[in-house]
């Protein structure tokens, strides 16, 4: 089970830091990431990191203003958002892929498990 939290209102240029708990099983093996889906939207890709930590990955809509990062100890992952912007204002979601490698990060059939969101706005 996943569990997202962190979101919250926030003022255009501000900063949140999501965080995406596990329970019930171990994440140090999985690749991790970050969706999200504003209204009217499909939902989209934001990041992924695998469980070699060193290897991460951005949309470019997110690129350079955020940084996803995991402590296996914690089996927990984070996104640290800063220069908010209101087109960022959606539901985040994390999920996990339970395969021994993921073939396709950026997408989301690869993607077993999933948390139940937590919303952020961005105000302007």
């Amino acid at each position: 089970q996943l569990q997202a939290s962190g979101g919250g209102l926030v003022q255009a240029g501000g900063s949140l830091r999501l965080s995406c708990a596990a329970s019930g099983r171990s994440l140090s093996s999985y690749t991790m990431a970050w969706f999200r889906q504003a209204p009217g939207k499909e939902r989209e890709f934001v990041a992924a990191i695998r469980w070699i930590a060193t290897r991460t990955y951005y949309a470019d809509s997110v690129n350079g203003r955020a940084t996803i990062s995991r402590d296996n100890a914690k089996n927990t992952m984070y996104l640290q958002m800063n220069s908010l912007k209101p087109e960022d204002t959606a539901v985040y979601y994390c999920g996990a892929d339970g395969a021994a490698y993921s073939s396709n990060v950026y997408a989301e059939y690869e993607y077993d498990y999933w948390g139940q969101g937590t919303q952020v706005t961005v105000s302007s």
